[in-house]
């Protein structure tokens, strides 16, 4: 059965072998030159209008990050928060006596009398 396989297979492959080299028999020099180079604009409509959207976006969205960061009131710049409790003293301060202070030992007169 080996023989007979290797032989199919021997058999395709000169077919397709012969089937390749007749296709590239009917190529020429010709078929091969270079196309010409195209004509026209290089700048199309449409690529001339997805240009201009696409800066019309970009402009867009650089004016609504500046009126966002600038204007008062953003959500950036919050509001500030009242205090918890109204500022101020509840209690009276104690006045300061104009003596002076002086050292907080015992007088030296007063410690020699018996």
């Amino acid at each position: 059965m080996k023989p007979n396989a290797e032989d199919r297979r021997l058999a395709t492959e000169d077919r397709l072998r012969a089937a390749l080299a007749a296709r590239a028999a009917l190529v020429t020099h010709r078929d091969l030159r270079r196309d010409a180079p195209p004509q026209g604009r290089s700048w199309g409509v449409r690529r001339v209008r997805r240009m201009a959207f696409a800066a019309l976006g970009v402009a867009a969205a650089v004016v609504t990050v500046c009126l966002l960061v600038l204007l008062p009131g953003s959500p950036l710049d919050p509001a500030p928060v009242p205090p918890a409790r109204p500022p101020g003293i509840n209690e009276p301060v104690p006045a300061t006596s104009p003596r002076p202070v002086g050292p907080s030992g015992a007088d030296p007169s007063v410690a020699g009398q018996p």
